[in-house]
């Protein structure tokens, strides 16, 4: 990641409450919108284009986008590259009166979560906005977990780092001894360590995090 992107500047969270970001150079319509979102509770921000979202440091909780497809300068479907480019996992709620099939599949395969025609129900919205900020809860769930599992991962030994990946790779403790030199016994007791370090209930579990982590034996 290019942690010197403008899209990357970083607000000290302030509450953990979730963010709406809505670009729209239609102002009547960023007010509407903003005044149905708050009204169900969630924090909102408008920008009447992307320039401006992209100078907002974004606080680092859960956020989706609702962006309109035809703006003054980028287009929505443009910024939605740029984003992918700087690794900015955000995801968008398209918004458009000028849709068509082609435009609607460009959007989706790159990530979007809904693509809504203008004009289009409150609820529709809402229903969008929700599971747009539900994926991105559990996106945060995920990356969260994997943190903790690489944290837990570097307080192994390089022995049990590389009894690890053997595992992991489906050869038995026997094999694994055999491979690097040791007695069975001894690759039993890393790969025991190995397991507790990880917090891994099972030889299982273990297995699916180093797939998870993308470990593998050289």
């Amino acid at each position: 990641m290019n942690d010197d992107h403008p899209l990357n500047k970083k607000a000290v969270a302030v509450s953990n409450d979730p963010i709406v970001f809505i670009i729209d150079d239609d102002i009547g319509l960023l007010d509407a919108l903003s005044s149905l979102l708050r009204s169900i509770g969630l924090r909102v921000e408008t920008f009447p284009s992307v320039a401006g979202f992209v100078q907002y440091p974004r606080p680092d909780v859960p956020s989706c986008l609702v962006l309109d497809v035809r703006l003054q300068g980028t287009s929505g479907l443009d910024f939605q590259n740029e984003l992918a480019r700087a690794n900015v996992c955000l995801p968008i709620v398209f918004m458009t009166g000028h849709g068509d099939i082609a435009m609607t599949v460009r959007a989706m395969k790159a990530g979007a979560v809904d693509f809504l025609a203008k004009p289009f129900r409150e609820q529709d919205l809402l229903d969008a906005v929700t599971s747009a900020l539900d994926k991105d809860k559990q996106s945060r769930e995920a990356q969260k977990t994997t943190r903790q599992m690489r944290a837990r991962y570097a307080t192994l030994t390089p022995r049990e780092q590389e009894i690890m990946a053997l595992a992991a790779s489906g050869l038995m403790n026997k094999q694994i001894a055999g491979e690097i030199g040791l007695s069975e016994i001894t690759v039993k007791i890393h790969r025991g360590h190995a397991m507790k370090k990880m917090h891994a209930k099972s030889f299982a579990e273990l297995v699916r995090m180093a797939q998870l982590l993308e470990i593998r034996s050289s």
